[in-house]
Formats: structure tokens, C-alpha cells, sequence
């Protein structure tokens, strides 16, 4: 069989793959999921806070620092800057990155969903 014989069912095979492995998830797919996980919690719009602090603005923010809302001494005391990759490490263990912290999730495990709320989050200024 020729490659020029063969690219119809390769095509075909990547069709499929796409369809149920799909790729990169966008800042809008970010925002859905920001609602079903996130916005229980969290306000997106800047000055709300609710059970948690507002993530507007979370991104490149230092961890423990918005306004008026009380943090655990464990979330002042972490040190953490929230850039994409740290975001990323907590979404996925939260006390894992800052142990003590009093966020109940547990975590969100799929690296796509992650990266899209993060891409989410960062069009939030």
C-alpha cells in the first residue's frame, strides 16, 4: 500500500482520535468549567468575595492577598505567587501546595480542565 492509498484511513483514524481525545481546551471552555467547579466558592468579578476569595486578578498574585477576606495563616504564610504553572500544581493538590490550607477541594485531576480555568482565570483582569 502507498502512502497516497493509506492518507484516507489516516485521516479517518485521526478524525476519530480527535473526537474522543480532544485537544487544548480554550479560556471559554475555562469559564464553564470555572462554574460547575470553581464559582460555588469563587467570584470572578473583582471586590466579590464568597466562601473563598475572588480569583479576578488571581493570576500573578501573591497568595493571601486579596482584599478583604481572611485567609489561613497557612495561605499568608505560603509564599506562593500565583503564575500559571503554581495555579496549576494547586488545582491539581491544593493541600498539596499549601498543606493547612482551609480550601476544601480536592482537586481537579484532568491537566486540560486545569489549563483551561487557568487560561480562564488569566483574562480576568
Amino acid at each position: 500500500m502507498t502512502a497516497k492509498e493509506s492518507l484516507p484511513g489516516l485521516l479517518a483514524v485521526t478524525a476519530i482520535a480527535l473526537m474522543l481525545f480532544p485537544g487544548h481546551a480554550s479560556a471559554q471552555d475555562g469559564a464553564q468549567l470555572f462554574k460547575s467547579n470553581c464559582a460555588v466558592c469563587h467570584s470572578a468579578e473583582s471586590g466579590q468575595n464568597k466562601i473563598g476569595p475572588t480569583l479576578f486578578g488571581v493570576v500573578g498574585r501573591k497568595a493571601g492577598t486579596a482584599a478583604a477576606y481572611t485567609y489561613s495563616d497557612a495561605m499568608k504564610k505560603s509564599g506562593v505567587t500565583w503564575t500559571p504553572d503554581q495555579l496549576d500544581q494547586y488545582l491539581a493538590n491544593p493541600k498539596g501546595v499549601v498543606p493547612n490550607t482551609k480550601m476544601l477541594f480536592l482537586g481537579l485531576k484532568n491537566p486540560e480542565d486545569r489549563k483551561a480555568i487557568i487560561d480562564y482565570l488569566a483574562t480576568l483582569k
